[in-house]
């Protein structure tokens, strides 16, 4: 059992272009704490790249947003695995953005949860 459980920064969402297109034409959708954008299309060489956002007009200080975009970030980093199956077996490509959305500060357990929950819808969608 040999899983790649990094996030490389190929895997992250940083064109502002892409990111742009991905605010702009995405499918949205929520599941408490996070509203999620997505964007797919069909591709040669499928890849998944993710965006992680905590604004600024929730949490005023950067030590607290760091917080809740590490939490993100490793929830997302360990259950992406059913992500790059259904990106790989459907050959398309996929834009993801998580933005935390509550002025709340939730335990890793509640963040790691939700993003399970969105990983399957989007798979779902697929």
């Amino acid at each position: 059992m040999n899983k790649d459980y990094t996030l490389p920064k190929s895997e992250r969402l940083k064109s502002l272009t892409a990111v742009r297109r991905l605010f702009k034409d995405g499918a949205s959708g929520f599941v408490y704490p996070f509203r999620y954008m997505t964007i797919t299309e069909d591709s040669t060489t499928p890849s998944i790249e993710a965006l992680f956002s905590v604004p600024k007009r929730y949490h005023k200080r950067a030590n607290k947003r760091n917080t809740l975009r590490r939490r993100t970030k490793e929830a997302y980093r360990l259950n992406k695995e059913t992500l790059h199956k259904a990106a790989s077996s459907s050959g398309k490509s996929l834009d993801i953005a998580f933005v935390y959305s509550t002025k709340d500060i939730l335990p890793y357990k509640t963040i790691e949860h939700a993003v399970r929950r969105i990983l399957a819808e989007v798979v779902g969608h697929m």
